[in-house]
Order: C-alpha cells, then structure tokens, then sequence
C-alpha cells in the first residue's frame, strides 16, 4: 500500500492498536458475564436466551463488533473533522426533542422509544461534543487563553450539557465536567479546576455546616492565594491569620452576647431562638467586612498591575453568590430522590431502608466477596436480588461479590489500562484533532468509571450512570464502542506511515 507520496503504508495488522481492541472486547464479555449472573434466577433460561437480558446484550454485543468494524474498514477517519459540527448540531437537535416527544423512565425525559426498543441520545452527545472540541481546538491559531476561544469552547461543552440537566439527567450531564483535564492538556490554567474544587466545597460546606463556615473558608483561601501569589505570605501570618481565628469564634460570642441581652430584657423564653441570631449576624459582619476590603485591595492590585488579585476578588464575590444560591440550586433545582441521596451521602440523614437501600446493599454484596468471591452464579446478594438496578448502575457489586478483591482490582486494573493506553496513543499523535479527541475518550470513561463506582461503595451519591461497556443497554454500549473505536480509526490513520 502506498500513499499518494509514493510512501509505503503499513499492513492492516501493525497499524491498529489491537491492545484497546482486546481490552474492549474483555470489558464487554466480562459484563455479559456478570449480567447473566445478576438476573439468572429470576430470568429463566440460557446465557444466550433472547426473552432475558443477557440474551439482549448479546444481541447489541454483536452489533457493536458491527459498529465497530463499520467505524475501522468502512468510513473513512477524515470524515470526522469535516462532519464534527453537523454531528453536534444533530445531537443537540436530538437532545431537545426528547423532552418533549420522549417516554418518562424513573422522572427523566431522556429516551425515545420505537416499540420494545429505547435510544437515548445522551449517550451519543459524549461523542458529538468530542468531535466538536477536537474540531474546533485544533484550528490554527486556537489559543484557549484567549476569552473567545475559551467561551467558544466552553459553549460546546455547557450546551449539551444544560439541556440534559433539563431532561433530569444530572448524572450524564456530570460527566462533561470531565473534559476539564483535556483542557487542562491544552493549556488551561490549573487555576479553573481549584476553582471548580473550592465551589464543590462551598456547597457541601453549605449544607452540612452553615453559610457562615462556607464563607469563612473562602474568604480564609482567597486571602491566602492573593498573599501568596503576590509574595506576602507573612502578611497573611501576621494579619489574615488573627482575624480569621477571631471569625471562626464570632457565633460563640454573638451567641453569648445575645443570650445576655435576650435573658435580662425579655426572660429566658425567648433563648429559643438565640439559634437564628448567632447564623446570621456573623455571617453579615464577616461579608460586610469583606465587601468593604475589597476596594482597597483592588486598587493596591490595580498600582502593582497584579491582574490576579482581580480575578481572585471577582472569584471570591461569586463564591459568596454560590453560597447564597445553594439553598436554591438544593431545593429547587435538584429532584427530591437526588436531594434525599445527596443528604445520605452527607451523613445528613440515616436512610438505610429508602434511598440509602441501594447503597447499602451494594456495599454488603462487595464487601462479603472478600479477597477471591463466592464464586461465579454463587453470590447470595446477587441471585435473591438484593441489590435492584443490579445489571445496570449497580453491575460492579456483582463482580465484588462473586470475583472478590481480585476480580474487582482486574477490572479496574483492565479500565486503567484502556485509559492509559488512549492518553498515551494521543501524545504520539501528530494531528491536534486527534490528540484532543483522544482526551475527551478518555476523560468521558474515566468520569463514568469514577461515579459508578464511587456510587456502589458509597462515595458519590446514586445518579444512574453506567459502567462503560459492562453495564447492561444498548444506547450505553453502542455509545461508548463508537466513541472508542472513532478514535481506533483516527490513531489507526496516523499509524500508517509511522
């Protein structure tokens, strides 16, 4: 095979990268597996029984080897850039009509359904935004430091993103909070993503502190950043410090001032609501303060020309809005089987029978494997059905019950690898549009792998993603098979003449 050049290409054998093919094709079998576990007893039948689940997927395990090969031997990997931006507008298209002509599963509009089949076009927006990034950052000129392309790019990502949040999908709508690292890669400042920390943070510290313990935190940050970068650390010692440890002590002394006053003018039955008084009156003085500093640290930074000191009093302001704004984002946003996970997660509430079951069980199912497992079809969790949602959001308890620690580190292991390999095939890349698409791949099944995960141990709360290519569904593995093996192709391409 030559190229137009004259060059000798390379045969079909060398320049695929038959290692993200095998880890594919590993992860899937080993979910057909597990999914026939978890649903054996109450599905009667084989493995290969096409009334019962694993029946089902083993019918959409052969049309992604279809997909696949389609993707690999038919279309041509060029076409990708070229198409990226009509592919997006399709998807987005895709995405708005589902609220309103799709079927309702579990309070989220997000599936459209032709007879016994469902689609759900959020598990190809993953592919679409990624093609769109990659397109539109690998441009000549592209510089993510500048504003318009940064807000381009940052348009691409919160489109999708925003409306899938109205399909009350949060938890696919969290993973395009994952393509922050391939922008990290590209150039972004390390800043944005301690910032996206600090507003986690801000809202966690809100709900199970007080906006006072928030505030302080970030007003405690801020100034040790603005002194820091502008090397006045002993400022900071000598003057942020004191004022910060009296702050923290402020509600103590509010409240034993206000009990005094209240107990000697009105009689102790109004202590009741001593409570009230110590929240809010500190939290005013410390923003009162705060806001009235502000000016003159402006303008010290606008004679020093120290453009940061800005940016941090801009981010501080709008950390004090995210404060005020999380009893809203909580109670008016959120769905009350989302609010109710997240106050389990929190400790906030004790729901070991309701919202907590799912977790709860998981947990047991995972942690009664121990180091090898009960033993495949042998898992007690597993086969009386303990643990609901089991052969899709919860699929990995079935590995920790019945394959153990070793079983569930293999797998693990397998995805680390599948993760590694894409980054590492990207940096060898020539081309910017397929580096960057190989990031956004390996950022959208790290995100999914992170939350399922984290949910069935108890460390992120139950929002309903799957497990990339285990997890039982169609839409979830024709989605992330396309996704995986666009970028086999476009990496296969670039192989050729290496």
């Amino acid at each position: 095979m030559r190229d137009a050049g004259g060059h000798r290409g390379r045969g079909l054998a060398k320049t695929i990268d038959w290692s993200l093919v095998i880890c594919w094709l590993v992860l899937i079998l080993i979910g057909w597996a597990n999914i026939y576990a978890s649903v054996h007893a109450t599905e009667e039948g084989s493995i290969f029984d096409f009334a019962s689940r694993s029946g089902k997927q083993f019918v959409w395990m052969i049309s992604a080897l279809g997909i696949a090969g389609l993707i690999l031997f038919v279309i041509p990997p060029r076409i990708y850039e070229g198409a990226s931006l009509p592919i997006y507008l399709f998807v987005i298209g895709l995405l708005v009509a589902v609220i309103f002509l799709g079927i309702e599963v579990k309070g989220s509009r997000s599936w459209f359904a032709f007879g016994p089949i469902r689609f759900q076009p959020a598990e190809i927006s993953k592919i679409s935004t990624s093609l769109m990034l990659a397109a539109v950052m690998s441009q000549l000129g592209y510089r993510i430091g500048r504003m318009k392309d940064f807000l381009i790019t940052a348009l691409i990502i919160l489109l999708p993103m925003l409306i899938i949040v109205g399909q009350s999908e949060t938890g696919s709508a969290l993973v395009y909070v994952g393509f922050i690292f391939m922008l990290y890669r590209e150039g972004l400042s390390g800043w944005l993503i301690f910032i996206i920390g600090m507003a986690i943070l801000l809202f966690i510290l809100t709900l199970t502190a007080s906006p006072f313990t928030a505030c302080l935190v970030l007003v405690s940050v801020a100034s040790l950043c603005i002194c820091l970068y502008s090397g006045r650390f002993k400022w900071w010692l000598i003057i942020c410090v004191p004022l910060i440890v009296l702050f923290a002590f402020l509600p103590d002394i509010f409240s034993s001032l206000a009990g005094v006053a209240e107990s000697a003018v009105e009689g102790e039955e109004l202590m009741v609501r001593r409570p009230i008084f110590t929240k809010i009156k500190p939290l005013y003085v410390l923003l009162g303060l705060t806001l009235l500093s502000m000016p003159f640290i402006a303008f010290q930074a606008f004679r020093e020309r120290n453009m940061f000191t800005h940016l941090a009093l801009i981010s501080t302001i709008a950390g004090i809005a995210l404060v005020f704004s999380v009893d809203f984002l909580f109670n008016d946003v959120l769905q009350d089987h989302q609010r109710k996970r997240i106050e389990v997660l929190l400790g906030m509430k004790e729901d070991p029978s309701g919202v907590g079951y799912n977790v709860n069980q998981s947990m047991i199912a995972i942690g009664s494997g121990g180091l090898t497992g009960k033993g495949y079809l042998h898992g007690t969790q597993t086969t009386y059905g303990f643990v609901p949602e089991q052969s899709t959001d919860f699929i990995f308890c079935t590995v920790g019950e019945e394959w153990g620690f070793i079983g569930s580190a293999f797998v693990i292991l397998l995805y680390v690898f599948l993760i590694w390999r894409i980054i590492k095939d990207a940096e060898r890349s020539r081309e910017a549009f397929t580096r960057i698409y190989g990031y956004c791949v390996a950022c959208c099944i790290f995100m999914h792998l992170f939350i399922n995960i984290g949910m069935t141990i108890g460390l992120m709360p139950v929002i309903g993603i799957p497990l990339p290519f285990v997890s039982y569904g169609g839409s979830s593995l024709w989605g992330f098979t396309a996704l995986l093996f666009i970028f086999i192709a476009l990496d296969r391409n670039e192989r050729k003449y290496f």
